[in-house]
C-alpha cells in the first residue's frame, strides 16, 4: 500500500468517526425533544437551571464585559489616525461588543462554568448509576437532566448577553472619559451612528446558537462518561474543548448568513 492510499484510508477512517459523532449527538439531540411532552418533568428543573446557568453566573458575565468594554475602547482610542473624528471610537467599540465580542466571549467563559458543571453533574450521575436508577423507575433520563439545561440555555444564555453588552458599552463610555480625550458626546455620536435594531437581534441570535451548543454537548458528553472518576474528569475536559470549538463554529457560520444584513 503506498503513503497517499495509506493517508486516502486515514482520512476516510476519520471522516466516518466524524460523521458518525455528529450523528450520535444528533440521535441525542431528538431524544431530547421527544421530553417536550412532559412538562412536569423537565418544567421544576429547568427553572431551577435557570437560576443555575443565568442567575449565578451575572457577576462573572459583568466583570469580563467590563474589562472587555475597557480595553476594547481604551486601545480603539490610541490606534486613530490623526485627524479622524474621535466619535469614531464609539461606533467601533459597539459594533466590536454587540456583533462579536459581547456574546462570543460571554458564550466561552460560560462553557468553562456552566458547561463544565453540566458534564460533571451529569457524568458523576452516570457512574454513580443514578441514571440507571431513573431508568428503573421509567423516568426519561434525557428528558429529566438534558432537557432543562438546554431550554435553560436557550433563555439565559441571551440574557446574560444582553447584560455583558450593556455593561461593556457603560465601561467603554467610562474609560473614554476618564482616561482619554474623548467627551461624552462624541462618544453618544459614535454610538448611535449607523445603528439598527437587527445588530442587537443578530447578537441575541449568537447568544441563542451559543447556549444551544453548550448545553447540547456538554449534556452528551456527561451522559455517555464511563470509567469512574476518571472517565467524568475526561469528559468535563472533552466537552469544554468541542464546545468552545462549536461556539467558534456557530460564531462563523451565524456571520456569513446574517453579516451582510447588520448595516444601517
Amino acid at each position: 500500500m503506498t503513503i497517499y492510499n495509506r493517508v486516502a484510508l486515514g482520512a476516510g477512517r476519520q471522516a466516518i468517526s466524524v460523521v458518525g459523532a455528529v450523528g450520535k449527538r444528533v440521535f441525542f439531540l431528538v431524544d431530547m425533544m421527544r421530553g417536550l411532552r412532559d412538562p412536569a418533568a423537565w418544567f421544576p428543573e429547568t427553572i431551577r437551571q435557570m437560576r443555575v446557568i443565568g442567575v449565578e453566573s451575572v457577576p462573572l458575565a459583568v466583570i469580563v464585559a467590563a474589562f472587555l468594554g475597557g480595553v476594547t475602547a481604551f486601545q480603539t482610542r490610541y490606534q486613530l489616525f490623526p485627524g479622524v473624528q474621535v466619535s469614531v471610537v464609539g461606533l467601533i467599540a459597539r459594533q466590536s461588543i454587540v456583533l462579536e465580542l459581547g456574546p462570543l466571549l460571554t458564550a466561552l467563559v460560560l462553557t468553562g462554568r456552566v458547561g463544565a458543571r453540566m458534564t460533571a453533574e451529569i457524568g458523576t450521575m452516570r457512574v454513580t448509576e443514578q441514571i440507571d436508577a431513573l431508568e428503573t423507575l421509567s423516568f426519561d433520563p434525557i428528558g429529566y437532566l438534558a432537557l432543562p439545561r438546554l431550554l435553560a440555555a436557550l433563555v439565559m444564555l441571551p440574557a446574560l448577553t444582553m447584560i455583558a453588552n450593556a455593561t461593556a458599552i457603560f465601561s467603554a463610555w467610562l474609560t473614554l472619559i476618564l482616561a482619554t480625550d474623548v467627551r461624552t458626546s462624541d462618544f453618544l455620536d459614535g454610538l448611535r451612528l449607523a445603528f439598527t435594531q437587527f445588530q442587537v437581534v443578530y447578537s441575541m441570535i449568537k447568544a441563542v446558537c451559543f447556549g444551544g451548543a453548550i448545553a447540547l454537548v456538554c449534556s452528551y458528553e456527561g451522559y455517555v462518561t464511563e470509567a469512574g472518576a476518571e472517565g467524568v474528569g475526561r469528559s468535563t475536559a472533552l466537552a469544554v474543548v468541542l464546545a468552545s470549538v462549536a461556539i467558534l463554529v456557530l460564531d462563523a457560520m451565524v456571520a456569513a448568513i446574517f453579516a451582510p444584513f447588520i448595516q444601517a
